[in-house]
């Protein structure tokens, strides 16, 4: 069973419904047992990172996601919110990765929509996927460079476009949203 984590946050069905079409059961929960007893747990976002952080902290799941032993996925704003901190809403984030999330400077269109390259893998969930594929963005804001960046996207600047440490994992991109590649990373989430 996957757990996705429920607190108001946009896009949560679309996730489900991707994970619908790969044959996985999902439930969309904030209730605390259910989380912890899922074989896997994504964290989706789209939305404003200060408001979005306030509401997790009223459940609690500011502070139950950090513990969690099995993988985790974080999606768009979910990333970022496992970041060290967050420049929209000068936001503090959860902790797990340990980079800053920024604004991009308006040397180009921004927010960074539509179709982008990745590359420079360095994470199982690229299993079968080629360098330089494409997957979808929607964001304003971007995970500089770290040592837990796994996928490294440039657009304006090089920043991460995926990342990992231990049991946590995180796109930048939306993988629901990503055609063949995308459903193949979720397949390799499934499948850690």
């Amino acid at each position: 069973m996957i757990a996705i984590i429920k607190y108001n946050g946009g896009n949560v069905s679309s996730v489900r419904n991707a994970l619908n079409r790969l044959g996985a059961e999902s439930i969309i929960t904030d209730d605390f047992e259910l989380i912890k007893k899922a074989d896997k747990v994504i964290f989706p976002g789209v939305g404003e990172a200060s408001s979005t952080m306030k509401i997790l902290k009223e459940k609690g799941l500011d502070q139950l996601i950090p513990t969690l032993k099995q993988p985790v996925l974080g999606i768009c704003l979910g990333m970022q919110l496992m970041c060290k901190n967050n420049e929209e809403g000068n936001t503090i984030g959860m902790g797990i990765f340990d980079c800053n999330v920024r604004k991009f400077p308006p040397l180009d269109l921004v927010p960074h929509m539509g179709w982008n390259t990745v590359s420079d893998f360095k994470s199982s969930l690229f299993t079968e996927i080629t360098e330089e594929s494409d997957v979808y963005f929607v964001h304003s804001f971007y995970c500089e460079l770290s040592e837990n960046t796994t996928s490294i996207c440039d657009y304006i600047l090089p920043f991460s476009a995926s990342l990992q440490k231990d049991n946590f994992y995180a796109m930048q991109f939306h993988p629901e949203k990503s055609g063949e590649i995308g459903s193949r990373l979720l397949q390799n989430f499934l499948k850690l």
